[in-house]
């Protein structure tokens, strides 16, 4: 025998309040902030709504749960504020890359390295990556080497996350900012 498909009502974000609150009996805390014990939940809706404030369930995993007295749209605009502060506050770190040759000019090493150098004062981790075109797949130390050069110029700023390796006709590594 098939069941019909039963769908669940709309989930609501954030903690149930007034009528959602089906416990016989909640440990209450007032408007003002006071302890008044276990009351019964009917009463306690009954207290809310004479202040004009809502009954608002702040710690549902305890027994009883615990509920207070407030108003809840003030409630949900402090904690949209908070995420918001939050969000703002949070960076993103980016990979950057770098590509190089094995065969690089000491100029181009330089003005490479100072590229490297702005994207961690920028808080972002680089990944140096070295191309290796026809017979240059016949000489790898040369392209580890020149690697173990660029750690060694960024140890000061800079940890190795992804020590290098061989991908394809690539050589990569990844650096982190300290």
């Amino acid at each position: 025998m098939r069941r019909p498909f039963k769908a669940e009502g709309p989930t609501k974000d954030g903690p149930r309040s007034n009528r959602e609150i089906r416990v016989p009996r909640i440990q209450l805390i007032d408007a003002d902030g006071n302890n008044q014990g276990i009351v019964p939940t009917d009463q306690a809706l009954a207290m809310a709504e004479a202040d004009g404030l809502d009954l608002v369930e702040i710690s549902p995993n305890v027994e009883p749960p615990v509920c207070k007295i407030l108003d809840l749209g003030k409630l949900k605009y402090q904690t949209q504020k908070k995420t918001a502060e939050a969000r703002k506050k949070q960076k993103i770190i980016e990979i950057k890359e770098i590509k190089m040759r094995p065969n690089i000019d000491t100029h181009d090493y330089q003005v490479k390295m100072k590229a490297i150098q702005r994207f961690f004062d920028d808080g972002d981790k680089v990944k140096v990556t070295l191309k290796f075109r026809g017979r240059e797949m016949a000489h790898m130390e040369l392209g580890m080497k020149l690697l173990h050069q660029v750690r060694d110029d960024t140890q000061l700023i800079a940890k190795v996350e992804a020590e290098p390796k061989l991908e394809g006709r690539q050589m990569m590594m990844v650096l982190a900012p300290r």
